[in-house]
């Protein structure tokens, strides 16, 4: 009963992600709603272990966290640099009196 409620409130979470993902107006919505997926994935993965008592899913679970991690990282510099970037062309674009 407890395992089937979290499920649903892990899909509900998913859900919210994947309208985050696909709706954001920007790359780091975009990237936030990936997290938001990722983390709810890891958690009903989670659910799932204690549910069956099998600790080969905990391998998972350290893996997609890594993944999840990296490709966070990545994105925020990604979006750091492009913000930079474009914050340099508007200075120079700027008419000098």
């Amino acid at each position: 009963m407890i395992t089937a409620i979290a499920f649903g409130c892990f899909g509900v979470a998913s859900l919210c992600g994947a309208c985050r993902l696909f709706v954001g107006p920007d790359l780091a919505d975009r990237v936030v709603g990936l997290d938001v997926i990722l983390v709810s994935l890891m958690g009903a993965i989670t659910i799932q272990a204690a549910r069956s008592n099998n600790t080969t899913y905990l391998v998972l679970l350290v893996v997609l966290a890594i993944v999840g991690f990296t490709a966070t990282v990545a994105a925020s510099r990604f979006v750091e640099d492009e913000t930079e970037m474009h914050t340099e062309i508007c200075t120079e674009q700027e008419p000098t009196p």
